[in-house]
């Protein structure tokens, strides 16, 4: 059965002198909640059958609350039969009104250019053509994905499945459907890994979620379950169920694959309920999707990663956004996801870096994408550039060269060994380099006579420096 909710109100206008929570702190230090709610007891807020039944699930309600001129209003007015609208009080006091461009608003909030047609497709990546049985899709080996409901917590405006999320009831009880899925992967020893998905798995009655995790902890062949949800982004109060988190931890097998796209949905109560997650024996992914507007932004991805990192959550995957129907204003260049991936390698720890994937039509599947670090090679070298911009020969295979000296230089002499690397001038860390090694020269820390030299090229004039050597992880002496 479904639950039955306490009637959601059509909000009031907000008084003028309301007090609105400071948005430029993010990810936040502290929970933010609209003025409109700021009188509901905290044990209701913090209730999530409360959450869902005051959920905003009209134009009508959006426009006592945000701002919209009579043009737009007309247009996101003549979208709702398309896709539905809902937007739990907790994540809509996420939104700053007055930014008409706010991230948050942007992801929830219908826009006219959802209206403005394009190339884009309903079922952009065939998952239906990939179905062997309703709900469920096979394109991987060893991997099936479970559409298991239609519903939402939010219902997000990029989403790949609208076309899935239309369809209204018949969701709440276990249907054939559903057996023929779980059969399916009972007579397929292959499939090693199942996506639970939707919609959002975690809105379902707590019943048939028991169903579906129940039936694939019992398959021997089964070794993960993920759960594709962005209810601990969109609705935490939803985790904060005690009975919710025994069924997840219980089935053992279970990894939660979760949603985050901007750092001000880190909240405190969306970190309260990772960690809670966490202590259960979870592991949390996140899937994040370059939207423009959103996180096109060098400095907005670097907070959200550095905040998922500092909430133990794992950025597993940064999304380039699909061409589904109603979203091409949040697309961006491939070449500016590559700009931001750019800015991540070799700039924060390598935990906190998702691989850039593009999710192919036609079923292509996830086809990862990075900027280019090989730059040439030969029989005996490649020259390899890292995050600096450094050039450096490397070596792979302990053999006597092959290719013949001739005068050259650059790249070329890179790859026939006249010297190891290449330094861009004004290089940060050799300069820190050049002046340790100063230091200990004049301090007759490392003048030891005889000792090899490195010639630092900076912006300054060369010079030779004494150069130490230690011992390496691998027994070989190494420069340093």
């Amino acid at each position: 059965m479904v639950p039955q909710f306490e009637a959601c109100p059509e909000p009031p206008l907000p008084a003028s002198d309301a007090t609105f929570p400071v948005y430029d702190d993010e990810p936040p230090s502290r929970p933010l909640r609209h003025p409109i709610w700021m009188d509901v007891p905290q044990h209701r807020w913090d209730d999530w059958k409360w959450q869902q039944a005051n959920s905003i699930r009209s134009i009508r309600q959006l426009r006592s609350l945000l701002p919209f001129s009579r043009d737009d209003l007309e247009a996101v007015g003549a979208l709702e039969a398309d896709y539905k609208v809902a937007i739990p009080p907790y994540y809509f006091s996420l939104i700053n009104p007055a930014d008409p461009n706010d991230p948050i608003r942007l992801q929830s909030v219908p826009s006219p250019a959802e209206a403005e047609g394009g190339f884009e497709l309903d079922d952009p990546l065939d998952e239906d053509k990939d179905s062997p049985v309703s709900g469920l899709t096979h394109r991987y080996p060893d991997r099936v994905l479970m559409l298991t409901t239609p519903n939402c917590s939010m219902y997000c405006r990029y989403c790949t499945r609208k076309r899935a999320t239309l369809t209204r009831g018949g969701w709440e009880n276990v249907s054939k459907d559903d057996e023929r899925m779980i059969d399916y992967i009972r007579k397929h020893p292959e499939i090693k890994d199942v996506i639970v998905s939707g919609g959002d798995p975690l809105t379902l009655p707590i019943g048939k979620l028991r169903f579906y995790l129940d039936s694939l902890k019992e398959i021997d062949h089964v070794d993960v379950i993920r759960i594709g949800t962005r209810v601990p982004v969109t609705l935490p109060q939803r985790l904060f169920d005690q009975e919710l988190l025994d069924l997840l931890a219980g089935t053992e097998k279970v990894y939660i694959q979760t949603h985050f796209n901007h750092p001000r949905e880190i909240t405190p109560e969306a970190v309260r309920v990772c960690r809670s997650l966490l202590r259960h024996g979870m592991p949390i992914n996140n899937h994040s999707v370059l939207l423009k507007g959103v996180n096109d932004d060098l400095g907005v991805m670097r907070s959200l990663l550095r905040g998922l990192l500092k909430a133990k959550v794992r950025p597993y995957y940064l999304f380039h956004c699909d061409p589904v129907t109603g979203a091409g204003h949040f697309r961006t260049s491939v070449w500016k996801g590559m700009e931001i991936m750019e800015g991540l390698r070799g700039h924060m720890s390598g935990i906190g870096i998702p691989t850039y994937v593009v999710d192919s039509p036609q079923g292509g599947g996830k086809i990862p994408l990075m900027p280019n670090y090989l730059v040439s090679m030969s029989d005996d070298a490649v020259i390899l550039r890292n995050y600096e911009g450094m050039l450096i020969r490397y070596q792979a295979e302990d053999k006597p060269a092959t290719v013949e000296k001739t005068a050259t230089r650059g790249v070329s002499g890179l790859i026939q060994g006249d010297r190891p690397s290449l330094v861009p001038e004004g290089n940060e860390r050799m300069a820190r380099r050049r002046k340790l090694q100063i230091a200990e020269a004049e301090s007759g820390g490392c003048g030891r006579g005889s000792e090899p030299e490195i010639e630092v090229e900076l912006d300054q004039p060369t010079r030779r420096i004494p150069m130490r050597t230690v011992p390496s992880t691998n027994g070989h002496a190494t420069a340093n």
